[in-house]
């Protein structure tokens, strides 16, 4: 007997413990080092407090090891989830493991009852600019928030 197909549903995803931190910064950095020489400024999620986003339940990673991570920070006064950070260690990718993490935001965001998902990205990551429109994301607006010049996007949820 052959085990079913997996689909963006069984993705293994799990709210991060105090021991995944060190694979968390791993991923993130991994994902993001090679845009410091692009954009000339580390990521914001490489310099993020990692330790302070599991303990605050914020941080869900996929794989053993980790192969890939997300930071989503509810904001329900605004009825929203922010998708802070996504990474993919560049040895998952192609392996569909982003997509899934981004089925899963969208899962997520309605199970806390959200109707929509806002997320940021550098304006010279341009690969990020194709990506997210395919996944429904629509971009809002740009704006430069200190060393970093930001698109951000916003998908609205529709019942399922």
């Amino acid at each position: 007997m052959s085990a079913a197909p997996e689909t963006s549903a069984d993705i293994d995803v799990r709210l991060a413990a105090a021991a995944d931190v060190p694979a968390v910064r791993a991923v993130t950095d991994a994902a993001y080092h090679h845009y410091i020489e692009r954009i000339g400024v580390v990521p914001a999620p490489m310099e993020a407090d990692h330790t302070a986003d599991v303990a605050a339940g914020r941080v869900y990673v996929t794989g053993e090891p980790v192969v890939g991570l997300l930071v989503l920070v509810p904001r329900p006064y605004e009825g929203r989830l922010l998708l802070e950070s996504i990474a993919v260690h560049p040895d998952a990718a192609g392996q569909g493991v982003g997509r899934r993490l981004l089925s899963f935001v969208d899962a997520h965001a309605r199970a806390l009852g959200f109707i929509e998902v806002t997320l940021y990205t550098n304006a010279l990551m341009w690969e990020n600019q194709k990506i997210y429109p395919r996944y429904g994301y629509e971009l809002v607006e740009r704006r430069v928030d200190g060393p970093y010049d930001r698109l951000h996007y916003r998908k609205r949820l529709t019942e399922t």
